[in-house]
């Protein structure tokens, strides 16, 4: 199920959502001051593309926050918007249940996603 489902969620949204981290990802990384943002957004992108049997571990500490704060001023409210839009679309039809939970997951992450794990 878990392969099937990662294929789905690659064709029906998958392609956008992995983009979206690596194009912020390069964006982040045109500064000096944005590479360890930019790093950070690379590392999600695997996860955007294949999400389906991942989890998110979300620890913290005062240098996230900071990064946070900085994260979700710049980049992270249009890109949680706009995944918990697509989580709400998708969960309109009982077939689509699983892809929004996936958005919903992205969402969340896209919020906070400084000393967050995937595994």
């Amino acid at each position: 199920m878990r392969f099937i489902g990662n294929i789905l969620w690659f064709l029906f949204g998958g392609l956008e959502s992995g983009l979206s981290w690596l194009i912020l990802g390069c964006l982040w990384c045109c500064t000096i001051v944005g590479i360890p943002i930019g790093l950070q957004c690379f590392k999600f992108v695997g996860l955007a593309f294949w999400p389906f049997e991942k989890e998110v571990f979300y620890g913290g500490g005062p240098l996230s926050l900071l990064a946070n704060i900085c994260w979700l001023i710049f980049s992270g409210l249009p890109l949680a918007a706009a995944y918990a839009v697509l989580g709400c679309v998708w969960c309109i039809t009982i077939i689509g249940i699983p892809f929004g939970k996936q958005f919903f997951k992205l969402a969340r992450l896209a919020l906070m996603p400084f000393w967050a794990e995937v595994a």
